[in-house]
């Protein structure tokens, strides 16, 4: 597989050449594109796009609106369909449209309102959302009055800005401190597109709260609540998804969005078919459950393997287990096996670890084994 920083490639120095040549006098091609290729080969992503972010801004003109009329004129005429495209011959697009982003972000806060219009522009090609987080850092009550007028734009990508480059936490980007601190601010924001016509603006709103209810579980449980109150399937499952984190850990008021409550019900027994493991092995569980209610009611059942760390200690990991309809009265046998098998994102450790269930938010048992290296 072809390495992520290729996607600033040598070719693309070249088309921003091109391009530039078409709308700058006196621009010197060569050694534009001579500076930034005697430096590429030894730059990751970011790095790459960042070079090129610097090297744009040195040949634009020093007048702001010059500057800003070339940068417009160097975007693709394309406005809507640019998802897996490229930039060419027409302009630039996809992911060379991420320079421009930083450039903006880093070099025309003090153009405020143009700068947004600028990204406006930009996130029709690509997206803005790590670029306008400059200026939300910069002004956060004036970017997010703009924001407000952008929800209900015709261009999708524009409507999906709305909520991504507002994310507090949003993976690449910088953090957004005073959002993490007070999400408040956005929630109208993200309350005007919750409907919205395009699954891919609506999963960007969920993966916002999801964001949010890393720091503020309560208060996305509280909205589950509140927008799952008259939703449609489409609003349903964005919930659902905004509050995957949520219902992993068991928080009960997230689960009660979804019209489950606290178990009724004793766990006859938790055990496991081998209590000594060899890395690379299934690890097979088995309960059984008893309802202690009076009607039907419905579980979801995780399981947690509590795995041993570096320093001895154990530290639980959440996995799926099962959704039932547990009859009023009756028993229900849960069967799992997990393989423990070596992945990028662990190290085990050999010696005693264990496993637990979780019903519903509530946990349940616990039990030993012991993991053989």
């Amino acid at each position: 597989m072809e390495p992520f920083k290729n996607l600033f490639s040598p070719e693309l120095v070249v088309c921003f050449g091109h391009h530039l040549q078409k709308h700058l006098v006196e621009f010197d091609r060569k050694v534009f594109e001579q500076t930034i290729l005697s430096q590429l080969e030894s730059l990751e992503l970011k790095g790459r796009a960042q070079l090129i972010a610097d090297q744009v801004y040195v040949v634009l003109p020093t007048s702001q609106s010059e500057r800003h009329a070339v940068l417009y004129a160097l975007l693709h005429p394309e406005e809507f369909d640019n998802e897996g495209q490229g930039s060419d011959e027409d302009g630039i697009r996809g992911w060379g449209v991420f320079p421009l982003t930083l450039l903006i972000g880093q070099r025309e806060i003090g153009a405020f309102d143009d700068a947004m219009q600028l990204l406006k522009a930009m996130t029709k090609r690509f997206t803005s959302e790590f670029g306008i987080r400059y200026l939300l850092l910069e002004d956060q009550d004036r970017a997010l009055a703009i924001l407000q007028q952008w929800a209900d734009d015709p261009n999708q990508h524009v409507r999906r800005l709305v909520s991504e480059g507002s994310r507090p936490r949003l993976p690449w980007g910088q953090q957004l401190p005073r959002l993490i601190d007070d999400p408040m601010p956005v929630l109208p924001l993200l309350t005007a597109l919750r409907d919205d016509s395009e699954e891919y603006v609506r999963r960007s709103v969920a993966n916002h709260l999801n964001d949010i209810a890393k720091d503020h579980p309560d208060l996305i449980a509280q909205l589950a609540n509140d927008w799952m109150r008259g939703a449609d399937k489409n609003r349903e499952r964005l919930v659902r998804h905004a509050c995957r984190s949520l219902i992993k850990q068991g928080h009960p008021l997230a689960l009660k969005a979804f019209g489950i409550e606290a178990p009724q019900l004793d766990l006859v027994s938790l055990s496991l078919e081998a209590d000594v493991v060899q890395l690379g092995s299934a690890l097979s569980i088995n309960a059984e459950l008893q309802s202690t209610s009076d009607v039907d009611q419905t579980l979801v059942i995780d399981y947690l393997l509590h795995f041993k760390k570096a320093n001895g200690k154990l530290a639980a990991k959440v996995f799926k287990g099962s959704k039932t309809q547990l009859a009023a009265g009756t028993t229900y046998a849960f069967r799992k096996n997990h393989v423990i098998k070596a992945i990028t994102t662990r190290r085990y450790y050999a010696g005693e670890q264990g496993v637990s269930l979780r019903i519903n938010g509530q946990d349940y048992g616990y039990v030993s084994f012991e993991l053989v290296m």
